[in-house]
């Protein structure tokens, strides 16, 4: 231990250092002995003490002094901890300045002590005690559990205040490890895991699980509070470092990345670990559905968001409430926490209500984590281990009483999943939420537990009633797995997304979840249940009558609609029941056309649509619906169409595709599929060719296109989800999407359906390889 903290012995030879002599002395000594000076406190004291009324030390490098002094095996720890005491207290002032003033970037004058105590090596001073610990702990002699908080509290003020001294902990990778042994005390759980928590923040390389001694009797230890807390820390060791938003990383980038490291990365890696612990999962279950006894006061969420404005995190949390179990007095001298909630004018406000917040913190982390596992590789397995501890259900009992008790603002911003978050408590908790539906629903059979029996009774009736048969899934669901109650996750999620505002983010989340469970192959008695509640009526109030303007829930309520309506008469015939005017129908369009990036995804569902439509004109209802309804009309025009294939291809290039964006190549490529299973994608190609030389750039559109279906080949043709995920949205098997691709990019140039054979040679540009990195 004492290797890894690269810190001297705390004594030489068993003697004394002598502090006060000159500093001439000094220096001749460090030239024969070849020990110079290694920290400001090794200056002698004399000078140290006469330097500090000038420079407003407030005796700080005099107290590091005889807390080195004190930092040997055989000293008076009581003498130490003394000085170490009087430390803390004058670095934990500055710490809660710092953190009630918003974090704002740490400078050294604001915050003179915490600088003073770095420059002279306070921080190497203070861990030398947690070397004293662990070799006093390797001869079974017990610790002042008090030393070892006042330590911990003393280096997480300098991290907080003094930029630098966090990277530099997070650099002693041994030290890191060592903290984890810490919690397995429960008096310096609260603070080692606060500390960790900031360490693993700034850490350049993740930490590996599994070299954490005893990790699975580590968790196995903490209690049920003590866990949650504990996933805070373990967000950061699952999640994937990122790499800027998620949505603007480069998909040519991270195929690229993805071929450089083949092998599972140490968030993968650390995601198995924690599933390989006994009991881990069932625990975080029990935690996101515990319940809490309601004793709400009437300002409680003004309290609330002053609260939030005054605490830093849920660590913060523990500690408020463990003062409400125990006297001020006893917590006087205790660390940054407890000292300053103890002087808090808020101390006396703390209402019952104090108990829901801490709940909803609690449970923020851990359905974060849950998120998580439910998106990585043991995706299956952390499935069925979810189903079976009833998590969905246990929600479900929690709605209206913690999830959603009260109508709560969301004007922030829509943040993605790695990216932190400021919001209120109650804000991230329904976000977290919501994002753990969306994981959960997303292309598996398990989404109809969002339902009770009832419903499910419901769907299986919407099916006989078509005469068609029930989906698999929905026959194979466990129904004691269910939800309980008079309604189930799903339908509670469509109440309250009817009554939010119209640009409320919350939107964004809720129709993200509900387009979840639609997703995957198409199913009329999933369409229809919803379709029944009211749904599309909502979704198409929000597009053209509500006023939204956010761009991230119109673009969700489009992925929706698109859902919603795909192959399905009833829903179409609903759409044109809606928009009755030629003023609305407009106002749609313009919607739509002004981001085909939000909107694609509708494009897609409405040609396929047609196309099936189209081939089922023995069916009277169809055909009715067919001539009758406005949007088919519409999309059936063959220049609307070609006018949508055009801008797709255009918005899009090889460099800039994204997760976000690739959907525009997909929907172009649906377009020109159907073109050719009626024979004329020849037509649609030349019709592209015609409008670059009325735009007066030939073969820019072309060329462009044709790499776009190059890199599409090297893109899905190793990823089978994602190829299921074409199939199974189209209807369309994936060795057509594929076999399309390849007669697109045939070489042979009298191949009518080849777009080489449309490039003038003077414009053809095919063979550049835009496609490496």
């Amino acid at each position: 231990m004492a290797t890894l903290l690269g810190s001297e012995s705390p004594c030489t030879g068993g003697k004394r250092r002598n502090c006060n002599s000159n500093i001439v002395t000094k220096f001749t000594a460090s030239k024969i002995t070849g020990q110079g000076f290694s920290r400001g406190t090794q200056l002698p004291g004399g000078l140290l003490q006469e330097r500090d009324k000038r420079a407003k030390w407030h005796g700080i490098p005099t107290l590091l002094q005889k807390l080195y002094e004190s930092s040997h095996p055989n000293s008076d720890l009581s003498h130490a901890h003394s000085f170490l005491k009087v430390l803390s207290s004058q670095l934990s002032m500055e710490a809660m300045s710092f953190v009630t003033e918003d974090r704002k970037t740490a400078q050294e004058s604001t915050f003179p002590n915490t600088y003073t105590f770095d420059l002279f090596g306070g921080v190497d001073v203070s861990l030398t005690f947690f070397v004293l610990y662990a070799l006093l702990n390797s001869v079974s002699v017990t610790v002042n559990d008090d030393l070892v908080k006042d330590c911990l509290s003393v280096l997480y003020n300098c991290c907080i205040c003094t930029e630098g001294v966090t990277k530099s902990l997070a650099a002693r990778d041994d030290f890191v490890l060592f903290l984890f042994t810490l919690m397995t005390n429960k008096k310096t759980f609260l603070q080692t895991a606060t500390l960790i928590e900031d360490i693993l923040g700034v850490k350049k390389e993740m930490i590996q699980l599994e070299g954490i001694p005893n990790l699975s009797g580590l968790v196995q230890s903490f209690d049920q509070q003590q866990l949650a807390n504990f996933c805070r820390i373990l967000s950061v060791t699952i999640s994937e470092p990122d790499v800027g938003n998620d949505d603007k990383h480069t998909l040519l980038a991270k195929n690229a990345q993805q071929k450089r490291n083949a092998s599972p990365s140490r968030a993968e890696v650390n995601q198995v670990t924690l599933l390989n612990i006994p009991g881990f999962i069932e625990r975080l279950c029990k935690l996101a559905t515990r319940k809490v006894s309601e004793a709400t006061g009437a300002n409680f969420l003004q309290e609330l968001e002053d609260w939030y404005t005054w605490l830093d995190n849920a660590l913060v949390l523990d500690a408020l409430m463990q003062m409400s179990k125990v006297s001020c007095a006893a917590y006087s001298s205790h660390c940054l926490y407890e000292s300053s909630l103890a002087t808090s004018p808020l101390r006396h406000r703390l209402p019952q209500s104090m108990k829901i917040v801490h709940e909803i913190m609690y449970k923020v982390e851990v359905l974060y984590v849950l998120c998580v596992l439910l998106m990585g590789r043991q995706r299956n397995q952390v499935h069925k281990m979810l189903a079976e501890f009833r998590l969905i259900p246990g929600l479900n009992n929690l709605f209206e009483k913690l999830i959603w008790r009260k109508y709560t603002a969301s004007n922030h911003v829509v943040h993605g999943q790695n990216e932190n978050c400021d919001c209120s408590p109650e804000i991230s908790f329904k976000i977290q939420f919501l994002r753990l539906l969306q994981s959960f629903s997303d292309h598996h059979e398990n989404k109809y537990l969002l339902l009770n029996s009832q419903e499910l009774n419901e769907l299986s009736a919407i099916s006989m009633k078509a005469n068609i048969p029930e989906v698999e899934a929905l026959v194979n669901t466990d129904r004691s797995l269910v939800c309980d109650g008079k309604k189930g996750l799903l339908t509670r999620i469509l109440t309250v997304m009817k009554r939010e505002p119209p640009d409320s983010s919350f939107r964004f989340w809720q129709a993200r979840a509900v387009e979840s469970f639609l997703r995957g192959a198409t199913s009329y008695a999933d369409q229809m249940f919803l379709l029944k509640r009211g749904l599309l009526e909502h979704i198409l109030f929000c597009i053209i009558d509500s006023g939204c303007t956010s761009r991230d829930v119109l673009q969700s309520y489009f992925d929706l609609l698109g859902e919603l309506m795909k192959f399905n008469i009833d829903a179409f015939k609903r759409f044109n029941k809606y928009v009755n005017t030629p003023e609305k129908f407009q106002t749609f369009l313009t919607q739509i056309n002004s981001s085909l990036v939000d909107s694609n995804m509708l494009v897609r569902c409405i040609v396929l649509s047609l196309d099936r439509f189209e081939s089922q004109t023995e069916d009277v209802k169809v055909v009715e619906v067919l001539s009758e309804c406005c949007l088919l009309s519409y999309m059936a025009r063959v220049e609307n169409r070609l006018s949508f294939l055009f801008r797709l291809i255009n918005i899009i290039n090889v460099q800039t595709l994204t997760q976000e964006n690739v959907s525009c190549l997909n929907t172009s490529l649906v377009i020109l599929m159907l073109a050719r299973r009626k024979a004329k994608l020849p037509f649609y190609l030349n019709a592209l060719r015609e409008k670059e030389y009325a735009e007066k750039y030939p073969g820019c559109l072309l060329n462009n296109f044709h790499n776009l279906l190059r890199f599409w080949q090297r893109h899905y043709l190793n990823k089978d989800k994602d190829s299921t995920c074409l199939e199974n949205s189209s209807c369309i098997p994936f060795s057509y999407w594929k076999e399309t691709v390849s007669v697109l990019l045939g070489s042979d140039r009298t191949s009518l359906c080849a777009i080489a054979s449309y490039i003038d040679e003077p414009f053809m540009d095919l063979d550049r390889d835009l496609l490496e990195d």
